[in-house]
């Protein structure tokens, strides 16, 4: 069987990124870990091929080749998914839909005209899909049973990815989260119980990457690394041991919850495992919005010194927020700014509440009658929400726009990283050495990452002729520069990384201003 593997474009969003891919020399940001991790199960005897639209375009030859299609994605690859679908199907082939966003809405998508959709994780429903191929039947792929034991899942075709395309590397060492916070899909997807791969296992995926040439990021894309604290410590310790034996190709970034805080131990182990940077869903300072979202996790400490305690003891921090929440009153845009300025989080993600298929919001709002179905969407750019809030729309939809044209707008962004790195300790590597004992340096650079550092350096040119010649505030972009230079030097290159990133924030500020203007007689 010949299989094209096929991830849709993925829209505009937070995880697109696509000004950071350009000054990187890069053409996307992370490659498709749910369809490698589906190629890895497939028979040996069959010939696959990976097309991730993000970096390359389906050719004739790419259709002619295959006998199947099979597609993953998310919600917010609704459109292109159905046009995939749409074009595979005119062609003859046999078509299989898999993924976060088949998995939620299997009615809708099997309606577009795929000959199977595989719901739920693929260790243990591809056998089931083997097996209805081998007798010629169609239709959508169940499994019943139990949440598959990630000691089943192998590791991932790293080998089928073009990776010098990429910016960003994604392994996963957990499914499922203790957590059920009202608005979000993982429980619904992957159970409230969580589920590990060893550290072995971990470490076997590490070392393959590692052996294809890989070297810098890697996204832990477990939807909370700490949730299990044994399970992560862990991992930290084995991670700790591989990464010196080889010299630290990697660093590291993931999700956790905001308790991570209160856990000194955990902080540390973190920063000598290479994490530079976690990701942190605060979603908003309203305690009475946390409450009704079910996320409780939140209001058992102050999220504001939580953050803070991350910042100083060396770990970068991202943070979202969802404006649009049950709850929430009047003026929530203002806290959410305010906390923004307390913490000094460069990196914010703005959002305004999306109902998922499948979650328990999206069945809450549907027997409410409130849900506007016919308006669903997810992509960054919509101007409108997809239900009827608790507040006024017109309201919420001013203080989103209002967020987005403060927080980013350029001096405030710049101030804003510059004193988020202040705040933070310097790098291990300098504190070793100012107590006498250096870190060991490791074997020479693989060829891809002497590459990624020319291709650095002309990051670093394109950034600095951007906002430090071009842009109208470029004498506050090199004082902050020399600032951090003299006053945490270690810092310096993170600080640039964030200033990288925040090119696409600028770029998102515009949609939303022009968003704003199109709809202005609505959100006055």
């Amino acid at each position: 069987m010949k299989v094209l593997l096929v991830q849709p474009e993925s829209p505009i969003s937070y995880w697109k990124l696509p000004e950071l891919c350009r000054l990187g020399g890069k053409k996307a940001l992370y490659p498709p870990l749910g369809l490698i991790t589906v190629a890895a199960l497939l028979p040996r005897e069959w010939e696959l091929r990976l097309v991730d639209l993000d970096i390359e375009e389906l050719t004739p030859a790419d259709w002619d080749w295959a006998e199947m299609v099979m597609i993953s994605g998310m919600v917010v690859h609704r459109l292109p998914f159905a046009d995939l679908v749409r074009e595979a199907k005119k062609r003859g082939k046999i078509v299989v839909a898999g993924g976060p966003y088949p998995s939620s809405a299997p009615d809708e998508v099997m309606a577009m005209g795929c000959d199977f959709l595989i719901q739920g994780e693929a260790e243990n429903t591809l056998h089931l899909f083997l097996e209805a191929l081998k007798k010629g039947s169609r239709g959508v792929i169940r499994n019943a049973g139990k949440k598959p034991d990630l000691a089943t899942s192998p590791i991932p075709r790293f080998d089928l990815l073009k990776l010098q395309h990429y910016a960003t590397l994604g392994i996963q060492t957990s499914r499922g989260c203790p957590y059920a916070c009202e608005f979000c899909n993982v429980s619904s997807l992957f159970g409230r119980k969580s589920r590990f791969k060893s550290s072995s296992q971990f470490l076997a995926e590490l070392e393959a990457v590692y052996r294809l040439g890989w070297r810098g990021e890697i996204f832990i894309c477990d939807d909370n690394f700490i949730g299990d604290r044994e399970h992560a410590l862990d991992l930290l310790h084995s991670m700790i041991v591989w990464l010196e034996e080889r010299g630290s190709p990697f660093c590291f970034w993931g999700q956790t919850s905001v308790d991570l805080g209160r856990d000194r131990e955990m902080i540390d182990l973190l920063t000598a495992a290479n994490f530079g940077t976690v990701f942190i869903g605060v979603e908003t300072p309203e305690e009475e919005a946390l409450a009704a979202a079910h996320k409780y996790q939140n209001l058992q400490h102050s999220l504001v010194e939580g953050v803070n305690n991350i910042t100083a003891n060396g770990l970068g921090v991202m943070c979202s927020f969802i404006i649009g929440l049950d709850g929430e009153k009047k003026g929530t845009g203002d806290r959410i700014r305010d906390f923004v300025e307390q913490t000094t989080i460069p990196l914010v993600m703005l959002n305004f509440l999306v109902p998922l298929p499948s979650t328990k919001l999206w069945q809450r709002l549907e027997q409410e009658g409130r849900l506007r179905k016919e308006r669903f969407d997810s992509e960054l750019a919509d101007k409108a929400l997809s239900y009827v809030p608790a507040r006024p729309e017109a309201e919420i939809m001013g203080e989103f726009f209002q967020l987005w044209e403060r927080l980013y707008e350029p001096r405030t962004f710049l101030e804003r990283a510059y004193e988020h790195i202040l705040r933070m300790r310097p790098t291990r590597s300098p504190m070793a050495k100012a107590k006498g004992t250096p870190l060991p340096k490791g074997p020479p650079p693989a060829k891809q990452h002497l590459i990624d550092q020319v291709y650095g350096l002309l990051a670093l040119l394109r950034l600095c002729w951007r906002r430090g010649v071009l842009a109208p505030y470029r004498g506050q972009y090199w004082r902050q520069l020399l600032g951090v230079y003299r006053r945490n030097p270690s810092r310096i290159i993170k600080y640039l990384k964030i200033l990288g990133m925040g090119e696409d924030m600028y770029e998102f500020r515009k949609i939303m201003l022009r968003n704003r203007n199109d709809y202005q007689h609505l959100y006055q």
